[in-house]
Order: structure tokens, then C-alpha cells, then sequence
């Protein structure tokens, strides 16, 4: 094996033992096959490229190339798009993967499932990884700089997982990758130097690779290398266990200044809802929690898990309270009266969260009573919300895979008493109607003149949560920016859409203003429930509310939102629709599907609950104008552009070779017409042999071309003015008006004295189209020792110890 293809293979090794540090990012190793076969194609074309030899830039190129068309074919048609045609399966899906890849890594905790995204960007970033470090060690001769590349695939894999047991055995296989390819470099450099001397026993021959001709034994400073490398590598992993961990001060802390164990702690500020609208975007929609529950209206109970109660002019978030143990029975909910107290029933959930879903606060159904789970758990009394513990460093209790009993109170407040609450206590008052000074007064302004003529808080919430969810024009779009800041409001009333989190925020904002103490609440909707009784609950049913308070009746859950599948509580509703059924339907989950063969009850459901979709007929899904399941216009064009790309590649030769014939004969010189006529017997198979003379070069024309006369007359026609034009007086002009037409003379010459096939693959695969590939690479190699040079500078800027 040569020294070039030992370190070839070396840095795809290095490449290899660098990326298992990767690993512990994911739950599936499967992609790492992957990644391996791939990087080994790459690594041969690049070893292949530099045998013909090519230069750097068209190795580097061909590698990038080849790799490129192996992932597409590899994940093509699995980004989920809407469009059609072989353009959106080799490109718009493409796409598609990338960015589902990178809104999964934003969404999933680590380990992450290997969902097709994630499994592009890992398979992709290796071979980058490798493609860099093949460029730096084997096409520039760098080794040393191609440990950069590993570095940075290293340090971020690190940075991800957050260590671990299995951090330092990373370390040591990407150590020695980087070593191994230093000491195949250094054996190579060694060998063009010849023989080494002065090593070993008298009978050593002379060796090639660093090692001693008899044995197999490695050479002195072969040897020294090694030892250099173990020693170095040692000292890396034994120097940092030996050394004091390095904590507070500005870089240390408490991370996130989250609640630590033992009594007492607070929990900071939080804002779940970046989370929130990635989840509402998700295309792998995912169970995140099932439950049980025997509540006699389910399709009434979210599951909660984070109260936000204070805006402070950029965003909503949970103001920082103290936290205590898990009571086995909690206290009585803020503002909860007798009466209302006397009416509730009192409902068991048994809750199963999935192993993929990592929430550090605990879904629950509002207001629970008692929680039966395993794990260090906190208790937030005043949003009544439970918290994950602090396990160690960086670490907290989550719900990752727990499953847990929840008890819960199914209040049942009427109209009236929530239109006769008393005022609130001056305390909640004061701390749930704060608001930024600098919040737009349009938000007050739309509050009072939506609630005008209300006369009591709960008319006044009822006629905000109407003037959002059915009478106010706004419409649900997920795809809106959440935004932050007061002015955030503002904009969303004036441009109405937006996702739940703006319908909750404005709502609770103008709830403030109006002097009704007011929150966000966070979790998820009831879902959706199956055949067996039990309930799944998906990732896009994340959602936002807001819970507005009314003494004797405690925190209340209003629902603005306009969304499909989303019930408003009765206790909101004026009245019941007469052919709404008296027990409620199980809520449908986004990711459901709702077609239905019952006729529509549009006729006799209030216009309010058609707008929020309560009235039991099926949406309509199909667009207008979709021309009766016929091909679309972009299937339509994309197939058309398809057919064309497969007609016109073929035809890219002939047309290459018309325009240059056309260009080099309208040009009226000699020279380019012999050159012309040169390419035109090249094309036949007469290859140009530039050792012969002019005349002798027409004469082999005429003999191999089997010419006829007129013909080869024009041939040395043509011979005779380019002598002329070499060995005339400067000045002379030699062209004559018939020089065109000789060139075409003796090309239709030259194509009537082959067979059908020569003559065919003259003009769909002329052989001087090689010089297209020619002009190429040179003017590669023009730029290419620039670029090396600029490459050895940074080399020799590198320290090297060592040198003697």
C-alpha cells in the first residue's frame, strides 16, 4: 500500500472514531453504517481522482459531488412535502429533511429519536467532517491542520451531551484517530527520504514505511512517535480528573438558577413557549402523554403544567416563588368557595408520559389534589404546579417515562355565580392586574370598547373571549412569530393571527386592564381518546389559555383561541345548541382525521359554535378550484422540465460542438478553421497527432478519412493558407472567401467515409468535446498554486516540535 492511500484510509479512520462521540446524541446507532459506507465512497473517489492524477480542485470537487448525489438518493422523498414530480422528490424533499432535521434537534432532548431529519444532519455532517480532513491530510499534505475539523466535530458533539460516563472514551477513540493519522503522515514523509541509519540491528534493509526490513519492527523514530503520542494522550485524560472542578463565579453558578434540593429553593423565571410553537409545527406528530381517567367530561380537562403570572414589558413568565415538598394532600386552591367546593367532584388520572418527552415541570389536570409519582419532585404553591428536582450538576427530575396518579376537582361554577363573585382579594388584585408602563394604550383601548356595556368582570371576560374566538375577524396561523415586548399586543391586534399564544397573552392583558386578575396558563389540550378508554395526548396539542380569577370560584379557564378541535367551557356559553348531543364528544387531536357520513347540523347551530367548530359536521378540506383529483400545475411542470432535462442532456455535446464550429468559422481566420478541421477528422476517429507538420498532418487527414476528391481538395486548400498564414510576412492576410465552405466540405467528407455508428457518435459524442474537460483544468491548475501556497504558509506558521 502506498504512503498516499495508508493515510487516505487513515483519516477516513479518524473521521470514523471521531464521529462515535456522536453516538450519545441519539437512541438508534444505525446511521453510523450509514456514515461509514458513505465516507468510504468518498475517501475512493478522492483516492481514485488523485491516481489519474486530477487536480486538487476537481478531486475536491468530485468528492463533493459523488457525495451529494449519495445523500439524495439516500433520503430522497422522505421530507414529507406537498409537492409532486421528480423536481420535489430529488430537491424540495431534500430541503425539507434539512430543515425537519433541524426544528427535531430544537424540539427533542437528548438521547433524540433518529428521525429522518436528524439522521441527514448526522450522515451529512460526518461527511463534511471527512471530506475536510481528506482535503487537509491527503490532497494538501496537512495533517496537522486536519485535527481542526475533528476538533470542532468533537467539541460540539461534547458540548450537546453534556458528558457522561462514555465522554472519555470518546475522547481517547477520537485521540487516537488524530494520532494515528499523524504518525501515517510522519511515516510517510520518513520514507521519501530513503533508508534510515543509525537504527537497529546491521541486517535491517532499507524500508519504505518506517519499519525494519526484517520483523516488521518499527524504526527508532517511529517508536518515539508512538511513545510521544500514548504519553500526550495519557496526560490529557489524567491532568483534568486530577485538577479541582472549577465552579461559581461569573463562568460557574447555578446554570439556570433553578430550585435545588433540599428545602426552600424558588423556581425562575421560565418561558415555555418557544417549545410550545415548535411543537405546534411539528411534522412528526408524536404521543407525548396517554392517560386514564374516570371525569365524566374529559373533552373538559387540560392538562396543565406551568402558570405564567408575570409580564414585565418584554414577555410572560413564572415570577420566581418558593418551592417546598410534594404535600401527600394539597391545600384548598386559591379563591375556591364552599359553594363551588360542595358541587365538585373529585376525578382520578393515571398519567403515562413517553420516553421522548423531557418536560421538567408535570403535567396535571387543575386544580389537583394529591399526585402519586416517583422521582424528587417540588411543590409551587401559588400556581400549584410541581417542579423537577436538582439531580446534580446540570441535571434536573423530569417526566421522561414516568407514570404517575393524579387527583383532580372537576368544578362545575354556574353563570350565575360567576356573575355574582364578590371582589377579589386586594392582595391578588394587585399582584394579577400588573402591567408594564410602557404597554400601548390601543390595548386598553379595545378592552373597554369591546366589554362596553358589560357590567360585571364575568360578562366583560366572556365578551374578550367572544371578541377573539368569533366575532372579532381573527384568524389561527401557527407559522406566526410568537414575538416578544409590549408592543407584541398591538401588532396582533391589528394584524389578527396568530397562534394560541397571542390569543392567551392579549386576552390576560386586557383582562389586566380591565382590573380582572388574570394568567397564562401551559399544557395541553384533553386530546384524543381511543377505542380501549384510554386518551393520547400528541405533541400538537400543546397549548396556551388564560385563567382569569373569580373569588369563591378560584382560577378559571377561558378559551379565546379559534382553533378547530377546541371547546369553550360552559360555562361560557349562553346557551346549549338544541341538537347538541348532552353528553360531550371526546376532543379530536390535530393529527386526526375527521371525515363523517352524518349530515351536517349547520341549520340548527348557533353561528358561534360553528365558528369554533363545535358543531359536529365535517370541515371541509378540499380546495376550491382542485379540478377534480386531475394532474396539479406544478406536477405539470415539474415532469415537463424533467423530460426536457432528460432530452437536453444528451444533446449538451452536439450543441457544445455546433456553437464552436459556428464561432471558429465565422470568424474568417486560418488558424481557427485548421483547428476546426482537425476536430472534425477527430471526430471520426482520426485523433490530431501535433508532432506532424501541416502538410503531413493533411495528408494522414486524406488517407485515414479515405476522402474523395473535392474533399480532399479541400482539405489542402485549407493546408496551404495556414502555411501561408505561418511562414508569410507579418501582415500578409492569406484567408480566402471559400475557407467556411472548405472546413464544411471536408467534415461532410469526413462523415461519408464512416459507418453509421462513428458518424452517429461524431455528432451526439464528438471526441473533441475532451477539450472542454482540458480548458477546465487549466484553468484549475492556474488557481491551484495559489491556493497551496497560501496553505503552506499557514503550515510552516504551525508550531512543529521536534525538528531537529
Amino acid at each position: 500500500m502506498s504512503g498516499r492511500a495508508r493515510l487516505t484510509l487513515f483519516a477516513l479512520l479518524a473521521t470514523l472514531l471521531t464521529s462515535w462521540s456522536l453516538v450519545p446524541l441519539v437512541e438508534a446507532q444505525g446511521w453510523m453504517l450509514q456514515a461509514a459506507l458513505l465516507l468510504g465512497v468518498q475517501s475512493a473517489v478522492g483516492a481514485g481522482a488523485r491516481r489519474l492524477p486530477l487536480g486538487r480542485s476537481l478531486t475536491v470537487a468530485s468528492q463533493l459531488l459523488v457525495s451529494l448525489l449519495l445523500l439524495v438518493l439516500l433520503f430522497a422523498g422522505k421530507g414529507g412535502s406537498t409537492g409532486s414530480g421528480p423536481l420535489a422528490y430529488l430537491v424540495t424533499d431534500f430541503g425539507a429533511l434539512f430543515r425537519q432535521g433541524v426544528q427535531d434537534v430544537g424540539e427533542y432532548a437528548i438521547p433524540a429519536p433518529l428521525t429522518d431529519g436528524i439522521r441527514l444532519l448526522l450522515v451529512s455532517g460526518v461527511l463534511l467532517i471527512g471530506l475536510l480532513v481528506d482535503v487537509l491530510a491527503v490532497t494538501v499534505r496537512t495533517a496537522a491542520a486536519a485535527g481542526l475539523p475533528l476538533l470542532a466535530l468533537y467539541s460540539v458533539a461534547a458540548g450537546l451531551s453534556g458528558g457522561g460516563e462514555a465522554s472519555w472514551v470518546s475522547f481517547v477513540l477520537a485521540g487516537c484517530g488524530y494520532l494515528m493519522m499523524l504518525l501515517a503522515e510522519g511515516r510517510d514523509r520518513l520514507a521519501q527520504w530513503g533508508r534510515v541509519f543509525g537504527t537497529g540491528s546491521r541486517d535491517r534493509g532499507p524500508s519504505s514505511s518506517g519499519l525494519s526490513a526484517t520483523g516488521g519492527h518499527a524504526t527508532a523514530p517511529v517508536r518515539t512517535g508512538r511513545r510521544i503520542g500514548v504519553v500526550a494522550l495519557g496526560l490529557a485524560l489524567v491532568v483534568p480528573a486530577a485538577l479541582p472542578s472549577l465552579g461559581g463565579g461569573m463562568l460557574g453558578g447555578q446554570g439556570n438558577g433553578e430550585g435545588g434540593s433540599g428545602v426552600g429553593g424558588t423556581i425562575s423565571a421560565v418561558n415555555p413557549l418557544v417549545s410550545l410553537q415548535s411543537n405546534l409545527n411539528a411534522q412528526d406528530n408524536r404521543v407525548v402523554l396517554k392517560y386514564v381517567t374516570d371525569s365524566p367530561q374529559q373533552s373538559e380537562q387540560y392538562l396543565r403544567f406551568l402558570a405564567l403570572d408575570e409580564f414585565n414589558g418584554v414577555k410572560w413568565e413564572a415570577s420566581g416563588r418558593s418551592l417546598a415538598d410534594v404535600p401527600t394532600r394539597m391545600p384548598n386552591p386559591p379563591g375556591l368557595g364552599d359553594q363551588v367546593r360542595g358541587t365538585a367532584t373529585e376525578v382520578s388520572t393515571n398519567v403515562s408520559a413517553a420516553d421522548g418527552y423531557t418536560q421538567r415541570y408535570l403535567p396535571m389536570p387543575y386544580p389537583a389534589t394529591s399526585v402519586d409519582i416517583s422521582g424528587k419532585w417540588r411543590f409551587e404553591p401559588a400556581g400549584r404546579t410541581l417542579v423537577g428536582d436538582q439531580l446534580g450538576k446540570d441535571r434536573f427530575q423530569n417526566v421522561q417515562g414516568a407514570q404517575y396518579r393524579v387527583r383532580s376537582l372537576l368544578l362545575r361554577p354556574t353563570v350565575a355565580q360567576l356573575q355574582n363573585a364578590p371582589q377579589p382579594d386586594p392582595a391578588v388584585r394587585a399582584e394579577y392586574t400588573k402591567l408594564p408602563d410602557n404597554l400601548p394604550p390601543v390595548v386598553a383601548e379595545t378592552a373597554r370598547k369591546v366589554t362596553q356595556g358589560a357590567k360585571d368582570d364575568y360578562t366583560r371576560a366572556v365578551k374578550l373571549q367572544d371578541f377573539f374566538a368569533v366575532n372579532g375577524g381573527f384568524r389561527y396561523d401557527t407559522k406566526t412569530a410568537s414575538g416578544t415586548g409590549p408592543d407584541a399586543v398591538a401588532r396582533f391586534l391589528a394584524d389578527k393571527e396568530g397562534f394560541c399564544v397571542h390569543f392567551a397573552f392579549s386576552m390576560a392583558a386586557m383582562s389586566r386592564s380591565l382590573g380582572i386578575p388574570a394568567r397564562v396558563a401551559v399544557g395541553f389540550t384533553p386530546g384524543e381518546k381511543q377505542s380501549d378508554g384510554t386518551v393520547n395526548v400528541w405533541m400538537r396539542d400543546a397549548h396556551a389559555w388564560p385563567e382569569l380569577y373569580f373569588e369563591g370560584v378560584g382560577w378559571t379557564r377561558f378559551e379565546p383561541t379559534p382553533r378547530a378541535g377546541i371547546s369553550v367551557p360552559d360555562y361560557t356559553r349562553p346557551q346549549a345548541p338544541a341538537a347538541q348531543p348532552s353528553a360531550p364528544a371526546p376532543l379530536p387531536s390535530q393529527n386526526a382525521a375527521q371525515p363523517s357520513a352524518a349530515p351536517s347540523q349547520a341549520e340548527d347551530c348557533p353561528p358561534e359554535m360553528k365558528k369554533l367548530g363545535e358543531c359536529g359536521g365535517p370541515a371541509l378540506t378540499q380546495e376550491a378550484g382542485s379540478g377534480g383529483g386531475g394532474p396539479s400545475l406544478t406536477s405539470v411542470l415539474g415532469w415537463t422540465a424533467a423530460a426536457l432535462a432528460l432530452v437536453g442532456l444528451p444533446l449538451l455535446p452536439l450543441l457544445w460542438r455546433t456553437r464552436v464550429r459556428t464561432r471558429r468559422l465565422a470568424a474568417g481566420e486560418v488558424t481557427r478553421a485548421w483547428r476546426e478541421l482537425g476536430d472534425a477528422a477527430w471526430d471520426v476517429g482520426v485523433a490530431p497527432d501535433e508532432a506532424l507538420s501541416p502538410r503531413r498532418a493533411a495528408t494522414r487527414i486524406v488517407e485515414l478519412g479515405r476522402l474523395e476528391a473535392e474533399a480532399a481538395g479541400a482539405v489542402h486548400r485549407i493546408t496551404a493558407a495556414l502555411e501561408r498564414t505561418l511562414y508569410a510576412r507579418a501582415g500578409t492576410t492569406v484567408a480566402y472567401p471559400e475557407l467556411a465552405r472548405d472546413v464544411l466540405t471536408a467534415r461532410a467528407g469526413l462523415l461519408a467515409g464512416v459507418g453509421r455508428g462513428t458518424r452517429l457518435r461524431a455528432l451526439l459524442l464528438p471526441r473533441s468535446a475532451a477539450r472542454v474537460s482540458w480548458a477546465v483544468s487549466a484553468r484549475w491548475a492556474g488557481v491551484a498554486p495559489a491556493v497551496s501556497a497560501r496553505l503552506a504558509a499557514v503550515r510552516l506558521r504551525l508550531p512543529l516540535r521536534g525538528r531537529g
